[in-house]
């Protein structure tokens, strides 16, 4: 029996009312609720029960777990953001810019899967098996056991994924598959939702690993409703210009393990190649002679980066300067031009300042503060910065330097790298790394003197 009924679904949360409203009561979001007609037949696949789900429940001890240990998944990036392997049954969706690298990513992975472990099915709504194949052979990907497939009706390709059992499944994307029925468009709320469920219930069921593709809204979230990222078992974004090559896989939710762990791939001809050490690579083109480029130290999980940061000043043209940030956030960068100017006495109110991150790379943590504001000093001085020394540190309002953790790890990254000395915020445990020269500061004004001269550091100094 078909029953027809009309709500109003919040394109943001996803909550239905059964009248439209301009804002929506659960979220709050104006003029978010679009009306749509759904049809839902009784007897349809959606009100089965998963076979061979446990009639009763079991105790924790009784359940065997024989056969279900991680699978391995296009080299050790992929695995450790993944937490050690791709884990049976689970449904993982990687969300990101378009033209920043999912489907050929997908598409390596699901070559690799195929290639030293089982069977894997390519399902895409947005190519053709055509066009699918161009783009395998220019990757050079032609691995026995990986079928592919050009589908828009989910209830299709469920059937396809029973009959052909495949050991991996990859759906791109789920905004583009639809259930014929629900009458909403393909992408809806209604129709994204019900197309997860029904994907995660298949993948427990037959303890089928599934990624699944999702898009992304301006706002660079993954497009859709947010019960969306709570249905599915791991969330990952794959970040970064896509004008530039290198490319950051990063996880927000993970069942199966940390959420600290990123991946760097370096795009190419030849699709996403693992950057073993991306510090080398995010520094293979510093110019070390000119004037607003420092180095700082970050964290990218549990992984110590090395970046080149870089600042230009000049005069402003206009009665209001301008401030730019590539890669770095932009309130944070007009809060240390503040405290340039207040308290190291840099008169930036008629500069315009802007700040990049070389590489492509987006920078939230404070603790590249102290690189940033030497780069601006750096270029507005018209002084070089060693080139031999990395920096680490938070600065405060009061012009401040704060500490920040896991600095030993940093610090042995840069040593392992060649550079010789570090500045980083003075601290009760100071770490020794052999090698490398630290020399602490408590205020901003006496870190950018020291970074700006040229003398030798070979042991730990403190300035107040």
């Amino acid at each position: 029996m078909t029953k027809v009924r009309t709500v109003f679904v919040c394109q943001q949360c996803g909550s239905q009312q059964s009248r439209w409203m301009g804002r929506c009561p659960d979220c709050g979001t104006w003029d978010s609720l679009v009306e749509q007609t759904e049809r839902r037949d009784s007897s349809s696949a959606s009100r089965r029960t998963v076979s061979g789900s446990q009639s009763r429940p079991v105790g924790l001890r009784d359940v065997a777990i024989d056969g279900f240990a991680r699978l391995p998944v296009l080299g050790n990036e992929f695995v450790g953001v993944l937490g050690g392997g791709l884990v049976p049954g689970s449904v993982v969706l990687i969300g990101g810019e378009p033209g920043i690298g999912k489907s050929s990513l997908l598409l390596q992975a699901a070559a690799h899967f195929a290639e030293h472990v089982g069977s894997a099915l390519y399902v895409s709504a947005e190519e053709s098996v055509q066009q699918i194949k161009l783009r395998a052979a220019r990757m050079e990907l032609e691995p026995e056991r990986l079928l592919v497939y050009s589908e828009t009706n989910l209830n299709i390709i469920l059937d396809q994924i029973v009959a052909v059992k495949p050991q991996l499944v990859i759906v791109d994307s789920i905004q583009t598959v639809y259930l014929e029925e629900l009458s909403s468009a393909a992408g809806s709320v209604s129709q994204v939702r019900e197309g997860a469920l029904r994907l995660l219930r298949l993948a427990k069921e037959h303890a089928t690993p599934m990624f699944l593709v999702g898009h992304v809204t301006k706002e660079g979230a993954i497009a859709g409703p947010r019960v969306l990222e709570h249905i599915v078992d791991v969330v990952l974004y794959l970040e970064g210009d896509r004008f530039h090559q290198y490319r950051l896989l990063r996880g927000v939710k993970n069942r199966f393990g940390s959420t600290d762990e990123v991946g760097v791939f370096e795009m190419t001809a030849q699709g996403l190649r693992e950057v073993p050490n991306p510090s080398q690579a995010f520094l293979s083109e510093r110019t070390t002679n000119a004037p607003g480029s420092a180095v700082a130290v970050t964290m990218e999980g549990t992984r110590p980066i090395l970046v080149e940061v870089q600042a230009l000043t000049a005069s402003s043209a206009g009665a209001q300067p301008r401030r730019t940030a590539n890669g770095f956030d932009m309130n944070r960068l007009l809060m240390l031009i503040a405290v340039l100017t207040k308290r190291v006495g840099l008169p930036l109110f008629n500069q315009d300042v802007y700040v990049n991150i070389v590489g492509g790379l987006r920078i939230d943590e404070p603790a590249v503060d102290l690189a940033v504001a030497v780069a601006i000093a750096s270029s507005f001085r018209n002084v070089r910065v060693r080139h031999d020394l990395a920096m680490v540190g938070e600065v405060g309002l009061a012009g401040e330097l704060r500490s920040i953790g896991q600095l030993e790890r940093r610090l042995t990254e840069a040593s392992e790298l060649g550079f010789t000395c570090a500045l980083c915020p003075e601290t009760a445990h100071l770490p020794r790394v052999d090698g490398l020269g630290v020399i602490t500061a408590r205020a901003l004004a006496d870190a950018i003197e020291t970074a700006l001269q040229d003398r030798d550091i070979h042991t730990h100094e403190s300035q107040s």
